[in-house]
């Protein structure tokens, strides 16, 4: 039975690029549909999955199997990344640190190899720019600063995608699409303005894309998103998903310390040191408060 990749997903529809093809920037790729059984299970297939298919005699496909995922990046759903750089605005939108820290535990999570922060519109760059990083500096995050109207950052972030499949994600109006466009004029990406009513930004990638760059290397633009739900994690797992809290975990007098009231905490001790951020601390209990109640709601 052939088998390929999904470039890209769209109205139930699954474009594969079969085996043995080169992604180029306008591939020859097979629409296809899932087999019944396949389709039954939500997010059974996404962007970047290698599936098997059977052909039709219409020139259109059937998806009978997923095949195993390297990775899973969860929401924006995309398989098989090697690394995923999670883009925010300085400015236009104001950057959202609750929604950065909570994508970086989504990120965690998914097991992505490679967690890099671009912060976008360095030409909109505010003074307290190099304080706001420090947090995700001292957790061990590469954080690039980038420009794609000033170009700055542009052959740093060249030099991570290649022999890489690289995620950009963020919310809608960061400029993803415009970063791309910069590392790629021959990706042509449309790009979108900001609400001036409500300061965010408007959708332009409608669904996610895996796409050759010139330079080297495979980019996924992905929708933007506003949410990043994290509520069916466990919460005695979530501290292990904040790098610089995993070696004060085992410093914790309870096995069970969920690190928010509890006496001879580790993670409470760091944070009354300076050793930790209350930033960062802060967006922990805020993602321990969310799976609590939704604990409580079933």
């Amino acid at each position: 039975m052939p088998t390929g990749q999904v470039i890209k997903t769209y109205n139930g529809f699954y474009y594969v690029l079969e085996d043995g093809r080169e992604l180029t920037q306008n591939p020859e790729l097979l629409s296809c549909r899932l087999r019944g059984r396949i389709k039954r299970i939500k997010g059974s297939v996404v962007t970047g999955d290698m599936v098997e298919y059977e052909l039709l005699g219409d020139g259109t496909g059937v998806i009978e199997k997923r095949l195993p995922r390297k990775t899973l990046l969860h929401r924006p759903s995309v398989a098989n990344i090697d690394q995923v750089i999670i883009t925010f605005a300085l400015r236009e939108p104001d950057i959202n640190s609750l929604l950065l820290n909570r994508f970086l535990v989504l990120a965690e999570w998914s097991d992505i190899p490679e967690i890099v922060i671009c912060l976008n519109k360095t030409d909109l760059l505010p003074a307290s720019a190099d304080e706001f990083v420090k947090p995700y500096v001292d957790a061990g995050y590469r954080v690039i600063f980038a420009s794609a109207h000033e170009k700055q950052g542009i052959e740093e972030i060249r030099s991570l995608l290649k022999g890489k499949v690289t995620a950009f994600a963020g919310p809608s109006g960061v400029g993803k699409s415009s970063l791309l466009n910069a590392i790629d004029s021959n990706l042509s990406l449309t790009t979108g303005v900001i609400s001036e009513k409500i300061k965010r930004g408007k959708h332009t990638t409608r669904a996610a894309c895996l796409l050759p760059v010139a330079s080297g290397g495979i980019v996924v633009d992905t929708p933007g998103f506003s949410a990043a739900e994290l509520e069916q994690l466990d919460k005695n797992l979530l501290a292990g998903y904040f790098p610089e809290f995993r070696p004060l975990i085992e410093k914790c007098y309870y096995n069970t310390c969920t690190h928010s009231h509890e006496p001879d905490c580790g993670i409470k001790n760091a944070l009354a040191e300076g050793i930790i951020s209350q930033e960062r601390y802060d967006a922990y209990l805020n993602i321990l408060q969310s799976i609590l109640e939704r604990k409580k709601a079933y």
